[in-house]
């Protein structure tokens, strides 16, 4: 398995949101999270991510091959679409394929300033990242936010087509329908408790 979880805790400044969280996820699969709003989905991506500590229990997958995208589009407002994803593809020591630009509709958008882009064509090119930096294990946090049904198709099929048809893996944190074949974990029954890492009589011991 390339990606295995066991026995997770994960906290939001300090407390316990989620507790007892195990599951595994092949080469190829994606995992979709689904809970309600606050149950702690986002807190439970960074953590896997690397991007936070946990409380207890073990994260393993290859070293160096994970990579957190949030609902943020993370993109330089005075950069040029091109420009864009050339500084990602720097930071990773990457090219930009032209396919990139195919499969998140931004080829008549190659020489557009980021920030003159609407807030759909902002995040189809904040995802568009991911198909520069080579990431294997992608953690996606609510990753359709200010798109369209169409554009949210459209990343579907490079998720399942371009990422996951490789090799890769994805755990994804939506309430949309990304019509993949994949299982989904359900949250709510791993809500931490008021004493989940130790009672709370012993913070004042």
């Amino acid at each position: 398995m390339a990606l295995k979880v066991d026995d997770l805790t994960v906290a939001r400044g300090g407390v316990p949101v989620l507790a007892g969280i195990s599951f595994e996820v092949a080469d190829g699969a994606a995992l979709v999270l689904r809970g309600p709003n606050g149950i702690g989905k986002t807190t439970l991506l960074r953590t896997l991510a690397g991007l936070q500590p946990a409380i207890t229990g073990h994260i393993d997958f290859p070293e160096d091959t994970g990579a957190y995208a949030s609902h943020a589009d993370g993109i330089k407002a005075q950069l040029t679409v091109t420009e864009n994803l050339g500084f990602w593809g720097d930071v990773h020591g990457a090219d930009v394929p032209d396919t990139v630009f195919e499969a998140f509709d931004l080829t008549d958008l190659r020489d557009r300033v980021a920030g003159t882009l609407s807030a759909g064509q902002k995040r189809r090119l904040g995802l568009a990242r991911l198909g520069v930096i080579g990431r294997k294990v992608l953690f996606l946090d609510e990753p359709t936010v200010s798109l369209d049904g169409f554009s949210v198709k459209m990343f579907a099929t490079w998720l399942r087509e371009s990422h996951l048809a490789k090799g890769g893996i994805a755990v994804i944190a939506t309430h949309i329908d990304l019509g993949l074949d994949a299982p989904e974990l359900e949250l709510s029954p791993y809500k931490a408790t008021a004493d989940t890492a130790g009672g709370s009589d012993e913070a004042f011991l």
